[in-house]
């Protein structure tokens, strides 16, 4: 399933804000943390957390809505490395069922 909207459409306000200031910023760091008020290091995490996030968005590859979301909370840092593993795990396990379920009932009503 390839979801053929831009990663900038994806952003959340939130994200698109601090893209802004960044950009009004000359991409300064030190002058971005000091308008928001927090530490350079805490800014260079937001801006890690924005790229993965980026990069998620614009991946090429295929992936659903629920994949392409669950990896944006991860790189947002919403939920952790092990939490992200097991959720798409499960979701993919139950996505296979699915898919088995329709190929066995498919199978049947054609009479194979």
């Amino acid at each position: 399933m390839v979801d053929h909207r831009r990663w900038l459409d994806l952003l959340e306000e939130e994200d698109l804000a601090f893209l802004k200031r960044f950009v009004l910023a000359s991409g300064s760091l030190k002058e971005l943390a000091e308008a928001y008020g927090i530490s350079y290091p805490t800014v260079r995490l937001r801006l890690d957390r924005l790229i993965a996030k980026i990069q998620v968005f614009d991946s090429q590859q295929a992936m659903s809505e629920f994949e392409r979301s669950v990896r944006a909370l991860h790189a947002d840092g919403r939920i952790d490395q092990a939490t992200l593993k097991q959720i798409l795990k499960v979701y993919r396990e139950d996505k296979e069922k699915h898919h088995d379920a329709k190929t066995r009932t498919g199978s049947a009503a054609a009479g194979v």
